[in-house]
């Protein structure tokens, strides 16, 4: 089945979102939908449009019989799957707002977006994400009821009346989807940003800010209603569910929920799908982990790779209009079945588009991918803006840049090279915070994203330059934008994670995540203890670290140059409170975590 003006249902059809899963429903009746994995069975199973219908017009009942009123909050915490999208549907198919929580982010800043947002329904995986979660709820009187999905009755232990499981609250099925004239720009989901400083602001989001930039995001990309999306970024990530669950489902094409993270490499062998979007960490990991195998390679395999990714990238030029003349590429046709297409096939084989947005991916890992012949798409938004601003189109793509503006997006640089942003998916406001809305969004309409940008004016390309407030500035008066140092260094094995230092110092030192595997062979290599911590700050160490550092900066001005480095091997991650849910470093808690070595560090 091809794509056709009929399978692809306009924003003025759809109405809402929920008006767009009705449309779906009733055109794909008989059309697979989702894919989900089965764990009793051990078996991917199919769900169909029809039969999507009647399980939300099941959930449907079941909400109703908790008395909400029209605009009330629910919740849903809980693995991308298909009774993600069950939640989602039936509460906005009753005029409900839904809020969309990170399985992975702290118990205490999940009970504030529950108290802010004053939810009243809680959908919530299984019994042990409640207990992680319960005591710092205990004091919530507003939230009626919290509903486990994958759990049952004789697993509950001591819960008070409001706590219930899915297979006790829902009726017996044959309930009709319930459909309803709504208001496109009613209030549709409030989504907390994961802000790197201080509490989560909540994003108001209508039903036609969401419609209206699925809808030129799915022309833009040429999403087909016979393409395969694999889903595994956390639906609560805007980007994920604005593009995995409200475009598929405007465009028609079957979503699979992959398994795990862990398993994802090989959901992708199984499953081959033919659409992916991820934010850039993944993309870097995966280069990350053919940089270490082409290092314990043999140099002829690293030259062969090399040339594969030159060769491909060239090839890529041409298809773009950028080179004309490429000797080089006749030797494609042999390298692409030789070396690329087996990378690909990591990837299942079938990849059409990838995706990429949520921050800049460094431009050796898009080479490495474009060069390797993925058709790898950078884009730019926030979850202010629904989420999508910008895309690269794939016969105009420049993986340096965010692309071109979706149609009905205007942009502009103004003071101090901000980025502004005028479009129809420009947020509501934020939730019971005025004074933040208006510092966001100004009179004319115009969104301050505070990314500094940079237009091209002979191309149309808008290129991402800094950050406003991500700007390190030394004793010296020199102004360093850390975002592509920290990502440089990431890239590179030996480090999982980074922060800079400087400000308001003469030199650039930095906090530096080690990977402990290749830790240890350091410490070995320098005939020292691994799992001896006192090591880290060994002078030896510290001077191979800083002259390592040199190498994976070479690129980068002399005003780049890390003099100091502090080292550990303890992950930043959500649950420790150093990253946020989308995988931003919280700058603030690293370094007051580290505060009395950096105070050391600059003595």
């Amino acid at each position: 089945m091809t794509n056709s003006d009929n399978d692809l249902i306009t924003i003025e059809e759809a109405s809402t979102l929920d008006g767009l899963f009705y449309e779906r429903s009733m055109r794909s009746a008989d059309a697979v939908a989702y894919i989900q994995y089965n764990k009793d069975h051990k078996a991917w199973e199919e769900t169909s449009w029809n039969k999507m219908a009647t399980l939300v017009g099941q959930w449907q009942k079941a909400i109703t019989d908790e008395n909400l009123a029209t605009g009330d909050r629910i919740a849903i915490l809980m693995k991308n799957s298909k009774e993600w999208v069950l939640a989602d549907q039936a509460a906005l198919g009753l005029g409900l707002v839904t809020v969309p929580l990170y399985l992975e982010d702290r118990p205490d800043n999940i009970a504030y977006i529950l108290e802010d947002s004053a939810v009243k329904l809680l959908f919530i995986q299984d019994i042990s994400q409640w207990n992680r979660l319960r005591d710092n709820c205990t004091d919530n009187t507003i939230l009626k009821r919290v509903i486990l999905i994958d759990t049952t009755s004789d697993q509950l232990d001591k819960e008070t009346d409001r706590v219930t499981t899915a297979e006790q609250w829902l009726p017996e099925q044959g309930h009709m989807l319930h459909k309803r004239a709504g208001d496109p720009e009613q209030l549709a989901t409030i989504v907390y940003t994961s802000g790197t400083t201080g509490k989560p602001k909540g994003v108001m989001l209508s039903h036609n800010n969401i419609l209206s930039i699925a809808y030129p995001t799915a022309i833009t990309l040429n999403i087909k209603s016979d393409d395969l999306f694999l889903s595994f970024l956390p639906m609560s990530h805007t980007f994920e569910r604005a593009l995995g669950e409200y475009l598929t489902t405007m465009v028609g094409s079957r979503v699979a929920f992959a398994r795990s993270i862990q398993l994802l490499a090989n959901d992708m062998v199984e499953l081959k799908p033919t659409l992916l979007i991820s934010v850039p960490r993944i993309y870097e990991r995966i280069y990350a982990k053919i940089e270490t195998t082409l290092l314990e390679g043999s140099a002829i395999k690293r030259s062969l790779f090399k040339l594969t990714v030159q060769i491909g990238w060239n090839v890529f030029l041409k298809k773009q209009k950028r080179s004309f003349f490429c000797p080089s590429c006749l030797l494609w046709p042999i390298l692409k079945p030789l070396v690329a297409d087996k990378v690909m096939q990591k990837f299942g084989g079938q990849l059409r588009i990838a995706a990429t947005g949520g921050a800049a991916i460094p431009f050796p890992v898009a080479k490495t991918f474009i060069g390797l012949g993925l058709t790898l798409i950078q884009g730019y938004g926030l979850t202010e803006t629904s989420p999508v601003v910008s895309f690269n189109r794939i016969d105009n793509n420049d993986p340096n840049s965010i692309g071109h503006p979706l149609d009905g997006i205007d942009l502009k640089v103004g003071e101090n090279d901000e980025l502004l942003i005028h479009s129809p998916g420009v947020m509501m406001g934020y939730w019971n915070n005025h004074a933040a809305t208006a510092q966001a969004i100004d009179s004319d309409g115009w969104f301050h994203s505070g990314d500094q940008a940079r237009i091209d004016e002979k191309t149309g390309h808008v290129y991402i330059t800094g950050r406003i407030k991500d700007i390190l500035i030394m004793s010296n008066g020199e102004k360093i934008p850390p975002t592509d140092i920290e990502n440089t260094i990431n890239m590179d094995p030996l480090f999982e994670n980074t922060l800079l230092l400087g400000e308001g110092e003469a030199y650039l030192g930095a906090v530096l995540v080690l990977n402990s595997e290749e830790w240890v062979h350091i410490a070995q290599n320098n005939k020292l203890d691994p799992f001896n911590k006192e090591n880290l700050t060994n002078k030896t160490i510290i001077n191979h670290i800083v002259h390592h550092l040199r190498k994976v900066l070479h690129d980068f001005p002399a005003y780049a140059k890390i003099r100091k480095v502090i080292l550990t091997l303890e992950p930043w991650t959500i649950e420790n409170g150093l990253l946020t849910p989308t995988l931003k470093v919280k700058r603030v808690k690293v370094m007051e975590l580290f505060k009395d070595q950096i105070k050391h560090l600059y003595s």
